[in-house]
C-alpha cells in the first residue's frame, strides 16, 4: 500500500527500495518558541480525506457522472475481432471471462528502453503471456488462471494471417496460435482446450504495460531473497520495492532467477497482478475520478481489445472492485502433467494434466471459487523454495519392512508431495538412512523433499530427470510440512492475493 500522504520520501535506492528523510531534531532555541499544536488541528486532515474518498465513490458510483467521467476514452482502442466468424462455441457460465494475452511489442519501444531494460532482438509476433481472467456474477471475486505459453496445444483449421495459406488442424505449442491465426485463433484455440466461453480479449503489450503501471504510480512487490536475471537486468534486494513501469517489466519476463524457468515466471506475473489489484483498491485509484481516468485512458489508448469492451465496461468493473480486498483475487495455474516426451518440430512442450485441468475450468464455469477454505494447519510448516505441489516423486522401499514404500508415498501425498502412488521395492533391502536422489536440474525440488524428510540424505543422479526417488531407510519417522513462499494450496495450486503482497501474516 501506498504511504500515507503525510510521509515525505525521498527518490528510491537501489532496487527501489523507498528511503525516508532521517528524522531532524529541533534545535534548542527553536524548540522553545515553537508553539504547541492543538490536537484537534490534526485531525482535520483525516475528515478531509474520508470526505473526498466518500466523493469519490459517489462520483464514480452515479451512472451520469461516472459516464462523464470516462467520456471520450473509447477513440484511443485498437479494435480487434477475435469472435469473428466462430461456431460451435462454449455454452456461456455465470460471471465474465476475459483472455488477457501479453505479446511482444518491443518494436514500439524507444531505443533507450530497449538498452535499459534489455529488450534487444526482434520481437517474436507471438503471445508471451496468457491469462485466462474470470469476474464472478457477484463481482465479489476475480480468479486468474495462468496457461503456460509452452502447452501443447492443438489449433483448429484455419487461414494463416501472414501467408493466406489454408492450414488444417496441427498441434503447436499455444503461443504460436497467435503467430498462425492472431487474437481469433488464439481465442478459438483457448476456448477448444476449457471449454470456457471467452466474453472479452485483451491484447496488452511491453509498452502499454509500462504506460499503465507507471500512471498508477508503481506497484509495490516485495521479496524474500535476491531476484537477479542478466537476461533482463533485473537486480532486487530482499525487501520491498516499488517497481515502475520499465521495472515491472523486468519483473514479469524474468524466467532465469532459479531452475523454475516459465513456470516460476508465471508465479511472478500471478504475484505482480495481485499487488496491481491491491494497489488499485486500497490506493485510491478507483476512489479517485480523476485518477481513475487517467489510468483507464493509458490503459485503453494503449491495449486491443474486442469490440464490445470499452469504457462503459471499465467503469462497471471499476464500480463492482472498489470492496475488493487482496483476498477477493485468486491465482492458479493450469495443471501439469508429468514426464512428458518432445514432440517432433515442437520440441518440448508442457501437457496439462487432463483430470485435474478439467476439474478446474469446471469450477471456473460454474462460478465457484478455487481456493479451498483456510484451516489453520496444526504443524508449523518449514519455509522452502519450490511448492511441494509440483514436485514429483516416486517411492522404493529400502528396508525389509513390509508396507514401508506405501505408508512413505501416503505421508508424502499427505503433506502437498505428487507422488507416483506405485511404491516399488528398491534394488537394495538394508538401507538406514532414507535417501532422496535427484537430478541436478531438479536441485532446488530435492532440498525441498530432503526438509520434508528430516535426516534424509541428498543424493546427485545426472539423467535421473524430474521425477525424484525416494528410497525409504529404517530410521524414517515421519514427513514434515513445507512450504514454499508462495504458499500453494489445494488441488490446484491456488493462492489468494493477500497471500502473495506485501504485508500479509
Amino acid at each position: 500500500m501506498p504511504p500515507p500522504s503525510s510521509r515525505r520520501r525521498l527518490p528510491a535506492a537501489r532496487g527501489g527500495v523507498p528511503v525516508p528523510h532521517p528524522h531532524r531534531s529541533p534545535s534548542p532555541r527553536h524548540a522553545r518558541t515553537r508553539r504547541p499544536v492543538p490536537v484537534r488541528r490534526a485531525a482535520r486532515p483525516r475528515w478531509g480525506v474520508r470526505l473526498a474518498a466518500g466523493l469519490s465513490v459517489l462520483v464514480l458510483g452515479s451512472g451520469a457522472v461516472g459516464h462523464a467521467v470516462m467520456t471520450g476514452l473509447d477513440t484511443g482502442i485498437e479494435r480487434v475481432d477475435p469472435f469473428k466468424d466462430m461456431k460451435n462455441r462454449p455454452q456461456a457460465g455465470h460471471g465474465l471471462n476475459f483472455l488477457l494475452v501479453g505479446t511482444d511489442g518491443r518494436d514500439k519501444i524507444s531505443r533507450d528502453d530497449k538498452r535499459e531494460y534489455r529488450l534487444g532482438g526482434t520481437p517474436c509476433h507471438c503471445t508471451d503471456t496468457i491469462m485466462l481472467v474470470h469476474v464472478s456474477a457477484d463481482r465479489e471475486r476475480a480468479s486468474v488462471i495462468s496457461l503456460p505459453r509452452d502447452s501443447y496445444a492443438e489449433v483448429p483449421a484455419h487461414i494463416d494471417r501472414f501467408s493466406g495459406k489454408h492450414h488444417g488442424p496441427h498441434p503447436v505449442k499455444l503461443n504460436a496460435a497467435y503467430a498462425e491465426g492472431g487474437p481469433n485463433l488464439t481465442v478459438r484455440t483457448v476456448e477448444n482446450m476449457t471449454r470456457v466461453k471467452i466474453d472479452h480479449y485483451l491484447e496488452v503489450d511491453f509498452t502499454s504495460f509500462m504506460k499503465t503501471v507507471d500512471a498508477m504510480g508503481g506497484v509495490e512487490i516485495c521479496t524474500a531473497k535476491p531476484m537477479r536475471d542478466t537476461y533482463t537486468g533485473l537486480d532486487l534486494l530482499p525487501g520491498t520495492h516499488r517497481l515502475t513501469g520499465g521495472q515491472a517489466l523486468q519483473y514479469v519476463r524474468s524466467r532465469h532467477i532459479d531452475g523454475a524457468a516459465d513456470l516460476g515466471r508465471m508465479q511472478r506475473q500471478q504475484r505482480f497482478l495481485a499487488a496491481l489489484i491491491k494497489q488499485a483498491t486500497t490506493g485510491g485509484v478507483l476512489l479517485n475520478p480523476v485518477k481513475f481516468k487517467e489510468v483507464s485512458a493509458t490503459l485503453l489508448g494503449s491495449v486491443r481489445a474486442d469490440r464490445n469492451f470499452g469504457s462503459e465496461q471499465m467503469l462497471a468493473l471499476g464500480q463492482a472492485m472498489r470492496d475488493f480486498t487482496p483476498s477477493s483475487s485468486e491465482f492458479a495455474s493450469v495443471p501439469i502433467a508429468a514426464g512428458g516426451s518432445p514432440v517432433p518440430r515442437l520440441g518440448s512442450v508442457l501437457r496439462w494434466d487432463g483430470p485435474k485441468a478439467a476439474r478446474l475450468f469446471e469450477a471456473l464455469r460454474e462460478d465457484k471459487p478455487l481456493a479451498p477454505p483456510r484451516t489453520r494447519p496444526a504443524q508449523p510448516a518449514v519455509p522452502v523454495d519450490v511448492a511441494p505441489q509440483q514436485i514429483r516423486v516416486h517411492v522404493e522401499n529400502g528396508t525389509r519392512i513390509d508396507g514401508l514404500g506405501g505408508r512413505v508415498d501416503r505421508d508424502l501425498r499427505a503433506t502437498g508431495f505428487n507422488t507416483t502412488q506405485a511404491p516399488s521395492t528398491g534394488a537394495s533391502r538394508d538401507v538406514k538412512r532414507t535417501v532422496v536422489a535427484y537430478d541436478p536440474r531438479w536441485d532446488r525440488s530435492a532440498r525441498t523433499l530432503a526438509a520434508a524428510l528430516p535426516g534424509s540424505e541428498l543424493r546427485a543422479v545426472p539423467g535421473l530427470g524430474p521425477t525424484l526417488r525416494v528410497t525409504a531407510g529404517t530410521e524414517y519417522r515421519k514427513v514434515v510440512r513445507v512450504r514454499a513462499e508462495d504458499p500453494y494450496q489445494g488441488e490446484f495450486g491456488v493462492v489468494t492475493g493477500d497471500q502473495v503482497t506485501c504485508g500479509r501474516t
